[in-house]
This record gives structure tokens, C-alpha cells and sequence, in this order.
């Protein structure tokens, strides 16, 4: 019986990708994550709470202690609120960045073997498996998360990582900018959640035009026929007044224009550039788009526009040698397509060789990072 058949007829394993603002979370093999949730914990510290339970982002920690209880906490949620199984002898995949800090790999590992009890964990990186949903193996991974944004080269299956790039704008600093013009504008701060300001985001902003653009950075209202405004209710009662201007200008944020070149076009070149001549092409004509704030319309386009203008300028052009630039359509939503990237995965004989198991790890409890995996993995085996 060949090898991937015995992996299907066995329980498929769990697959987690756990994001700083959400966490989706299903089984192998499956297209869709079973749930898409939060990534918060109650919040112990919060003697002060009333009647409301209070909450805390997953990642927010004081210290390595704290850390691991609140990992502990989510799995819990996880395995026995959302997925409805037991986690014991259970294979387990997790999909996350290889930029993820140790300090979070390895208390993760520690409560999935120690607490947990599953037979095996396989770690699998976000911006290589994302490539298994397109059926390719050379891509520039654009990944714009809550925190940060990612551009991330991979070629011939392999992550570039001395050419990775970020920026610490995304969905958060959109949030702040949403908030900032609101409250300048006489809406009451206690009204803006951060429910709230997720929800104003999708359901009313999106990313404008490069020229469009140009004119509300440079003034020129004036000579702009603004979209229409909206009115938001909130909390049943009061009513949310959202200025065209705000709606067009709200991811304005994420592409600031100053002479570090930190927005995220320039990120995307600087990533291009840093990899060499006969890798910037098909990079380049192979752009992947992941994450929830790309789902915003108008942001590809946009994209497209600001690196086709950049590529022309004094200081790319004759380090580029790039005419073109591509994207693929994921056959899923960006929000998850790094979970269904892992879920195909997690239904292949890899999850059976290159997993670390419980005895492995009860030998020598190190979580490898993927720089020294199988040097990691032979300690292991040789315990």
C-alpha cells in the first residue's frame, strides 16, 4: 500500500496556523479551516474586570512563564471547543513564519508534547507551503498581517531569507489611523473597539488609486470628487458618520512615502533586488498575496501601479532589470490560503518523516528552527 494512502486512513492530523490577531485551525486534507478565531486568552492580571471577562492578545506576555500558561489556555480552546477531539496521540501541523521569534517555537512544542500529550508536531514554514496551493515552487510572498508586513522570495523551493524584507505597517496601524481620523472628527474614543475599527475597516475602506493618491497627500482635495461618505451604527443608538476621505485614504498608512523607503512597495523591490539577476524575473512575474488585509479591494491593483511607476525611477532602474510584474490567484481566500497550504501538507508522507515525534523529543527537547533541521533531527534520533 503506498505510503500517502496509509497517512489518509489513519486520523488526519490537526493543522494550527496561529496568527498575532487570528487563529485558524482544521484537519489535513480538508480545503477549508474548520474555524477562524481570535488569538486571545482571558487575561488573569485584570483584577479590575466586573462583570465582562477581560482578554488579551495571545502573544501579549510579560514573561516566558506567562508565555507557555497562555499557549496552554488557547490549545485548550482549540482542541476541546473547536476541533472537539482529544489531543493525545494526535499528529499535529503547524503552520508558522520562520521569522517567528524561538521563544514562541519552542513553548509552543513544550505544550503540545508535555501538556498535550500528541505523538508527533510538524512545523511547517507559512511563506514555502503557501506555494503547494499554486502548484509552484518559485514565487515573491507578500504576506500583510495584523503587525507586519512580510515580502518573503522563494525559489526552486527555497526561502530566500537574506532577502526578506518587512515593514511594521498592516492591519494594525490602519486601525490606529481609522481611529485617529475619527476622533479628530468629534466621534466619542470609548465608541472605537477594536471590533469596531475591524469592522468599519472591511465593511467601508478600501485602497485607492495611485493618482487619487498623490492628490489627498498633496493636498489637493480640492480637484478630487470624494466618494461617498457612509453612516455606521454602533451599539444600536449612536450612528458613525465615515467621511469618503477616510474611506480612501484609511490604508494611505501602508504606503508612506519618505526617503527610507519603508512602504510596502518598496519592500517588494528592495526584496527583488537583494536576490540575484536571474532570480528577479520570474520572481517578479510570480507575486503571491496572502494575509487579510491584501483581501481589501483595490490593494493588488494598487500594487501594481506603485511598482510598475517605482521600477521606472532613477533608483531601480538600473538595479532591477524588471519590466513586468504578475500575481497569482490562490484557489482560496488569502486569509487562509497559508492553512490550506499546510493542510496539503499535513496529508502527504511528510508528516510521517519529517515530523518530530514525542520520543524524539523526550530525548532532546529542542524545537529546531528550519535553518538546522535535519542536523537537529539526527541529535535527536541518535538521542
Amino acid at each position: 500500500m503506498p505510503l500517502f494512502e496509509t497517512v489518509l486512513q489513519e486520523k488526519p492530523a490537526i493543522v494550527l496556523e496561529i496568527g498575532t490577531a487570528l487563529a485558524k485551525l482544521g484537519f489535513a486534507g480538508e480545503p477549508y479551516p474548520r474555524s477562524i478565531i481570535p488569538a486571545d486568552v482571558v487575561d488573569h492580571r485584570d483584577k479590575n474586570a466586573g462583570q465582562a471577562t477581560p482578554t488579551r492578545k495571545l502573544f501579549d506576555y510579560a514573561t516566558e512563564a506567562e508565555l507557555y500558561d497562555s499557549l496552554v489556555d488557547f490549545l485548550k480552546t482549540i482542541f476541546f471547543k473547536n476541533v472537539l477531539v482529544s489531543p493525545k496521540e494526535r499528529k499535529i501541523v503547524v503552520v508558522e513564519s520562520v521569522l517567528c521569534p524561538t521563544i514562541i517555537k519552542e513553548n509552543l512544542g513544550r505544550a503540545l508534547f508535555c501538556h498535550f500529550d500528541v505523538s508527533s508536531v510538524f512545523f511547517v514554514p507559512t511563506h514555502l507551503v503557501v506555494l503547494a496551493t499554486l502548484a509552484i515552487d518559485t514565487a515573491l510572498v507578500v504576506d500583510i498581517g495584523y503587525k507586519e508586513a512580510v515580502v518573503m522570495p522563494v525559489f526552486c523551493g527555497v526561502q530566500v531569507l537574506y532577502a526578506w524584507e518587512a515593514q511594521p505597517l498592516a492591519a494594525e496601524s490602519v486601525h490606529t489611523e481609522i481611529k485617529r481620523q475619527l476622533v479628530e472628527s468629534g466621534v466619542k474614543e470609548e465608541l472605537l473597539t477594536e471590533a469596531v475599527l475591524e469592522d468599519i475597516k472591511i465593511r467601508t475602506c478600501f485602497v485607492t488609486t495611485l493618482e487619487r493618491a498623490a492628490k489627498f497627500r498633496n493636498e489637493a482635495e480640492a480637484a478630487i470628487t470624494p466618494c461617498p461618505d457612509v453612516d455606521y451604527p454602533v451599539q444600536g443608538e449612536e450612528v458613525i458618520k465615515i467621511s469618503g476621505r477616510l474611506r480612501e485614504t484609511a490604508y494611505e498608512v501602508m504606503f508612506p512615502e519618505d526617503n527610507d523607503r519603508l512602504g510596502l512597495p518598496y519592500i517588494i523591490l528592495n526584496a527583488i533586488v537583494k536576490c540575484t539577476r536571474d532570480m528577479r524575473i520570474p520572481l517578479a512575474n510570480n507575486i503571491v498575496l496572502i494575509g487579510g488585509s491584501t483581501m481589501v479591494q483595490g490593494m493588488a491593483a494598487r500594487l501594481k501601479s506603485e511598482l510598475l511607476n517605482l521600477s521606472q525611477s532613477d533608483f531601480y532602474k538600473d538595479r532591477l532589470f524588471v519590466q513586468t510584474f504578475r500575481f497569482h490567484s490562490p484557489p482560496s481566500e488569502a486569509n487562509f490560503t497559508t492553512w490550506l497550504g499546510g493542510s496539503i501538507y499535513g496529508a502527504t508522507d511528510l508528516v510521517l518523516s519529517k515530523s518530530i515525534t514525542r520520543e524524539a523529543y523526550s530525548k532532546n527537547p529542542t524545537i529546531p528552527d528550519f535553518t538546522n533541521y535535519e542536523e537537529t533531527r539526527a541529535l535527536q534520533t541518535r538521542g
